[in-house]
């Protein structure tokens, strides 16, 4: 076994990879860019090594200042975690040069399945089952758009290196294929590095099922059995759970023999993933092989007991699999989600920000925590904003979504959007209840698990002005205890009057409404008015982050967060967040309106400047195309006008709500421009 081993990676997966390192007595090397130098990948490594800039492109993806840092810490081998180089066949052979130990397969086999046109090329070639489309080495326009159109609508453009859902694109028509393929080469080659493509038949409502295979270096290759990544959201998987609530046991038998008959063709050594997606009649097609660990692994592990990164650690040190085929345990049912740092109701914009709290369940053996950052930490714009993963196991599927739904109800995060309330709709949506999501319903449906601003009710706000009561109470309390004469009335601020104490009017943000709360009382009993409504409040206690207390009789405990103004309630089913306004304080208005100004949406770099000033263009007008943590977006034109200031150019780093340009309405008279690249203009 390896003494010390460098993690070429960073965030949620260098943490978990080190904690494995730790339990085997292996010493741990960490790299980092500028950006992470206070990481906690960094605090909990043996050691760490500067290896370059902000960008990927400036560290994280520099396999020569890798390799020198392994070498100067005298490491033994290189475990490349997923992403960046975990699927670069150059960067292993670099590796073995440098007489260093990759843990991960053969270069060899990462060139033949790294790409998902190699890999499908293989799988035809061996009779495996795969989607009709195209996956040749002629780029060209014209042949890509000729095997677009042989292929047939609707169409999937995919980057050929790569996953992560980045650098897809389905085309329901010949006339957008152009622009899904410029758009997909882009995102591509920004981040992978590579813009090849291979196109394929769309296949209509399909399961995605992937099967976790390992083999050695003795030529001995199983299959851990399958997990199901159906739920996801523009190809980006959001839960994934074993065993799959679809498959049947004959179809999984049929899966794993496939899985493993597909890493035997190419030798395959270490973890592996054979992803397929499966239509409703059970037919199943060859998608890709993933010649790395998945970010979805501790999910097997939870179901076998196992650790994956142990297995890795092994296979690549020589030794043989530790169990055979028949000896690979499946105990209970396990499910992950990912909790990110991005804004649903925008979209699902990457968002980034220094956390001021971060608040996750304790871990236990039926829920596991994988995070990468802590409290304090920053999420940046340069990576991917994962914040953290979160896998409970339960004897079966349902007692799973239920411990699920408990662990997310103990999650707080403060100092940036998340997704937080978007996985708690996901996991009570009766599409993920009961096992039929498949991977387009979410881009489908996705109203149906937003928040639509409805209003909350007023019980809720009724509590959420208790705990504030109780907030302001305690601290009271406190001021008197340092007061030189702590019984005395005079000592406790707390609006006490001769005939009473004063009423109290917290005024509450949510969402665009603001609501003015009336409560008298004292002491954990208040008679609270929202509205037209009245509620008695009777026998409330704030303690642990947990509020009980009844309203007009009916008990209630909900988890509360405080932190300055902020206020987070979760009654167990929905997650409330509020902000207690100043009395001075206005309801307040949101920014933005008809000045014409093009602001920014997210922090993030600009790629592309479609515009140029003095054109004439119409509302939802292309102007600029923007890049954050792997992802693009399109910036348009708020209304018809004419671009009179053109701020970035591409390549800019931009701010949240800097502007970018600004759109003058045209000039009295003049009929409105067109749109850059339109029919119009072309002709």
């Amino acid at each position: 076994m390896f003494e010390k081993i460098l993690i070429a990676n960073r965030g949620e997966i260098a943490c978990r990879i080190i904690r494995s390192c730790r339990r085997l007595g292996i010493a741990s090397v960490a790299v980092y860019s500028d950006a992470d130098a206070n990481a906690l990948h960094v605090r909990l490594a043996d050691e760490a090594h500067r290896i370059g800039g902000n960008a990927p492109a400036d560290s994280y993806l520099r396999g020569e200042a890798v390799i020198e840092a392994a070498v100067r810490s005298g490491a033994q081998a290189i475990h490349p975690g997923y992403g960046f180089l975990s699927e670069n066949a150059d960067f292993a052979e670099a590796v073995a040069a440098a007489g260093l130990v990759f843990i991960g397969p053969r270069a060899e086999s990462m060139r033949r399945m790294g790409s998902k046109a190699g890999a499908k090329q293989l799988m035809a070639t061996a009779g495996g089952p795969v989607v009709p489309g195209y996956n040749g080495e002629d780029q060209s326009l014209a042949t890509l758009s000729r095997e677009a159109a042989r292929t047939g609508f609707p169409l999937m453009v995919k980057a050929a290196h790569g996953g992560g859902g980045k650098g897809m694109r389905v085309v329901h028509r010949l006339d957008d294929f152009v622009p899904a393929l410029e758009s997909c080469q882009r995102e591509a080659r920004n981040a992978f590095g590579r813009d090849r493509v291979l196109l394929e038949r769309y296949v209509a409502t399909p399961r995605h099922i992937e099967i976790q295979v390992f083999g050695d270096a003795h030529g001995e290759v199983i299959h851990l059995n399958e997990r199901e990544c159906s739920a996801q959201r523009r190809y980006q998987k959001v839960l994934e759970e074993s065993p799959s609530p679809f498959l049947t046991p004959e179809l999984r038998a049929a899966m794993g023999q496939a899985a493993v008959a597909a890493a035997r063709a190419i030798g395959y050594v270490n973890a592996g993933t054979v992803e397929f997606i499966v239509d409703a009649d059970g037919n199943f097609y060859f998608m890709e092989i993933n010649t790395r660990l998945q970010v979805e692994h501790p999910v097997t592990e939870m179901v076998t007991g196992l650790d994956l990164v142990e297995w890795q650690l092994r296979v690549a040190a020589g030794e043989p699999l530790p169990l055979r085929q028949e000896q690979v345990p499946q105990e209970g049912h396990a499910i992950e989600v990912r909790l990110y740092a991005e804004d649903p109701d925008a979209g699902f914009l990457p968002a980034s920000g220094t956390l001021r709290a971060l608040e996750l369940p304790a871990p236990s053996p039926r829920v596991r925590v994988d995070a990468g950052v802590e409290a304090g930490d920053t999420v940046t714009v340069f990576y991917d904003p994962m914040i953290a993963k979160l896998i409970v196991h339960d004897a079966d599927r349902p007692r799973a979504l239920s411990r699920l739904r408990a662990a997310l109800a103990r999650c707080h995060v403060a100092g940036t959007k998340t997704n937080l309330a978007f996985l708690e709709a996901l996991a009570r949506h009766p599409a993920v209840v009961e096992g039929r999501i498949d991977t387009g319903y979410l881009d489908r449906h996705l109203d149906e698990f937003l928040d639509t601003g409805a209003a909350l009710p007023s019980p809720l706000l009724a509590a959420a002005g208790t705990a504030l009561l109780l907030r302001a109470q305690a601290r009271e309390a406190g001021s008197a205890r340092g007061s030189g004469d702590p019984a005395s009335p005079w000592a406790v601020a707390d609006g006490w009057r001769l005939h009473g104490r004063a009423p109290r009017r917290p005024r509450l943000q949510a969402g665009g409404q603001v609501h003015e709360l009336h409560a008298r009382g004292h002491g954990g009993d208040w008679q609270v008015a929202v509205a037209e409504a009245s509620h008695a409040v009777a026998g409330a206690r704030l303690a642990d982050g947990l509020l009980d207390l009844r309203i007009d009789g009916q008990g209630h405990r909900l988890a509360v967060f405080m932190e300055g103004d902020l206020l987070e309630l979760h009654d167990g089913h929905r997650r409330a967040q509020l902000r207690l306004l100043p009395a001075e304080r206005g309801e307040g208005t949101g920014g933005g309106a008809g000045d014409g100004r093009v602001l920014a949406p997210m922090p993030g770099r600009v790629v592309l400047v479609k515009a140029s000033a003095g054109q004439a263009v119409v509302a939802g007008a292309e102007l600029l195309v923007m890049e954050a943590m792997k992802m693009e977006l399109t910036v348009k034109a708020p209304r018809d006008g004419i671009v009179s200031e053109l701020r970035a150019v591409a390549g800019d780093f931009v701010e949240a709500d800097a502007v970018l340009a600004v759109v003058a309405p045209p000039p009295d008279g003049a009929a409105a421009g067109t749109a850059p690249g339109t029919a119009e203009e072309q002709a």
